[in-house]
């Protein structure tokens, strides 16, 4: 696996040894990522143009493309400056009109002369009742008609580039695609029907008209990618699997007295969770667990418990949060509990400096601290435990699978955590997590109650604002959420918390207001999240900075200003800073007069819902995969082909496949696996790679 097959090596080329690619075109589709043939053979066509010939115009629809022969009958002249240069021509049935907006007289009499016959192919439209092609695609001698494809490929574009060089480009990489051997299970190919590797990509840069062929193709060539990926996790898993690890199995002295402290008992939901989580430690290998929870359904508790766990067999614990309120808010949370069971817990962030933080690194060394809060200060070179067990990641998405294989690097066989509040669809869990055994929990406990969520308009924003006077007065708490801090040039239409902040001072009294953002000092910061949580404040104007981490059980109310603007996963998330405790609660969705077709699904989703793997599913559906991949699952590698909003069947199969291959054939040495090799450096998986190399 230290070098790449060599049936791959023109593959990997530069896109400018391709017949028809210079350096100026390579240059131009350096902009849509494709820098070498292998690059072309996955830019797939997105749709095609049925260009067969027609013996007339008459009866196509408007925006419809027709290819016709027809007789050049004159040309009419522009008579001034900006007008079209028509050309009157007749096919079989009936006279229309080709127009032209720009190009030379001369240039277009000597391409279409008059009295001659020419093939055509252009998108016809109707204007002041007459038929007419504006600029068409094709306007060539009879005897050049077969230079007219029937079914012809529209490809993504980019400046300079345009479809003729795209499918020459695509052309002549097809002809460096040699067959390959196949890495897919005999079975599985034959149920779906589908083609070899080569003959796919063919059939998938030439569609035809009905697609059916083309479609299978384009299946197998999705179902490759994910596979590449699946395998990717697999080989990851398989390694984390194989990798030293230690049983870590706690007599429960210290758990059985923090949930005697608590109020509640766990849900069952948790209670799942926690054994599948206590299973996993006392094996003999290391754990690799995501905990994927809703808002509010008590991930923290049950981490906490695995924590305890590590503890309890003589180790250490670690939590690391994405933020600093975040790990303060786990800590204000947990040291009470702590306490009860007589665990020392400390937390350490970038504020820790000089001798403050010394103390707590020296204490950590000599196993003085039991559980480590913090930020990715936790895993600094210069953080050394005595005895680390269980670490434990709290919404960290843009860990990837590497990031995950390295968290262990402070002890020996540390059992890995990650935790998510943000749910996730299935799909997208299988392609970020599927290295990792999955905890869920679809509960929340007992005593919460259902929020209550009104969309309403800025028109009765006075309302809102009376009536929260009148909940404050009543010893109530609330958010106020704005989509900006400060005003902006580019937004003057939407809120910004600043100015939001000094109207709710006039309105509502100066000490009853508080504010925090993200551009604030952190002790600033600080100091207001603590005033509203020892309510001194009673009402907090805020930015998405208390997206996660803000737990306030008397706040009842959240109103999200310009809600429009926000994502679904977001207004679930701030949805959820509320109804934390067994008051009433309540969120007010304060939008725009006018909404977009989106923008109203969104805000009507949230309403009617407060299922967050409904919500999740619901975003993939609207936002589709490459919006999500972007900007919140960025471990996720950037897919050509497949879709995961489209494709979660197929990737349910690799997913399968990949697992099945690699029990079998762990070191992937057999013929098939060999192939499943090629198939990885193919679509460039150097993590897989490097794990195969390692073993």
């Amino acid at each position: 696996m230290s070098s790449r097959p060599e049936i791959l090596f023109p593959l990997f080329a530069e896109i400018d040894s391709l017949r028809g690619v210079g350096p100026k075109v390579a240059k131009a589709l350096s902009a849509i990522d494709v820098s070498r043939p292998r690059d072309l053979l996955f830019t797939l066509p997105h749709s095609v143009v049925d260009r067969r010939k027609r013996e007339t115009v008459k009866g196509a629809r408007p925006s419809q493309i027709v290819t016709v022969e027809a007789t050049i009958n004159r040309h009419w002249l522009p008579g001034k400056r900006g007008q079209p240069h028509r050309v009157e021509v007749a096919d079989s049935q009936t006279v229309f009109t080709l127009v032209f907006f720009r190009g030379d007289a001369q240039y277009l009499q000597e391409l279409l002369p008059t009295g001659q016959r020419r093939i055509v192919s252009g998108k016809i439209d109707i204007y002041d009742g007459r038929i007419q092609m504006a600029h068409p695609d094709y306007a060539l001698p009879v005897g050049g008609a077969e230079d007219i494809p029937e079914f012809e490929p529209l490809y993504p574009l980019t400046a300079g580039v345009s479809q003729k060089v795209m499918r020459k480009a695509a052309a002549a990489a097809l002809e460096r695609a040699a067959d390959l051997d196949e890495w897919i299970d005999p079975g599985q190919k034959a149920k779906a029907g589908w083609p070899d590797w080569r003959e796919a990509l063919a059939r998938a840069h030439a569609p035809d008209g009905e697609g059916t062929q083309a479609q299978i193709a384009r299946q197998r060539l999705v179902y490759d990618e994910l596979m590449a990926h699946q395998l990717t996790l697999g080989l990851a898993r398989t390694k984390m699997r194989r990798s030293a690890g230690r049983s870590t199995a706690g007599d429960r002295r210290f758990r059985d007295k923090v949930f005697a402290a608590l109020p509640f008992a766990p849900t069952v939901a948790q209670s799942r969770a926690m054994a599948e989580i206590e299973a996993d430690m006392a094996e003999g290998r290391r754990m690799n667990r995501l905990l994927q929870g809703d808002v509010g359904s008590g991930k923290t508790l049950v981490a906490f418990n695995a924590l305890l766990a590590g503890v309890e067999a003589g180790g250490q614990g670690a939590l690391m949060a994405p933020t600093g309120i975040l790990a303060r808010q786990h800590h204000a949370t947990l040291l009470p509990l702590a306490q009860a069971a007589g665990v020392s817990i400390e937390i350490l962030t970038s504020q820790d400096r000089g001798a403050a933080r010394k103390r707590k690194l020296e204490a950590l060394a000599e196993g003085g601290i039991d559980i480590l809060l913090g930020t990715q200060a936790v895993f600094q070179d210069d953080v050394a435990f005595a005895d680390l067990r269980v670490a434990v990641v709290d919404e960290q998405h843009r860990f990837g699978v590497q990031q995950r294989l390295e968290l262990g690097r402070k002890g020996a066989g540390v059992d890995v955590l990650v935790m998510t509040a943000t749910p996730i669809p299935r799909s997208m869990a299988l392609a970020q997590f599927g290295d990792m055994d999955v905890s869920v929990l679809n509960e929340k406990p007992p005593g919460r109650r259902p929020i209550k969520t009104a969309i309403i308009g800025m028109d009765s924003l006075e309302k809102v604002i009376a009536r929260l006077r009148e909940a404050i007065a009543e010893g109530r708490q609330a958010y106020w959420v704005c989509p900006l801090v400060e005003e902006s040039e580019a937004l003057k239409t939407f809120a910004n918390a600043e100015a939001r902040h000094a109207a709710l001072r006039d309105a509502l009294g100066a000490d009853a207001v508080g504010l925090v953002h993200g551009q604030m000092p952190v002790e600033e910061r600080d100091a207001a999240m603590e005033a509203f949580r020892e309510g001194r404040t009673s009402v907090l104007v805020a930015t998405t900075v208390i997206e996660v981490g803000m737990d306030v059980a008397a706040a009842s109310i959240i109103v999200i200003e310009s809600a429009e603007r926000f994502g679904l996963a977001q207004l679930h998330q701030l949805r959820g800073r509320v109804g934390r405790a067994d008051a009433e609660s309540s969120c007010v969705l304060l939008c725009g007069q006018t909404l977009s077709g989106t923008a109203k699904r969104r805000l009507e989703t949230i309403r009617g819902t407060e299922d967050g793997f409904k919500i999740a599913e619901e975003d993939l559906r609207t936002r589709g995969s490459g919006d999500l991949i972007g900007t919140v699952q960025s471990g996720l590698p950037k897919f050509r082909i497949a879709d995961l909003a489209a494709n979660g069947d197929l990737l349910d199969i690799a997913q399968s496949d990949a697992r099945t291959l690699l029990h079998n054939d762990p070191d992937l040495e057999s013929k098939r696996g060999r192939a499943a090799r090629t198939l990885l450096w193919l679509m460039e998986r150097d993590q897989a790679i490097r794990l195969i190399k390692v073993g």
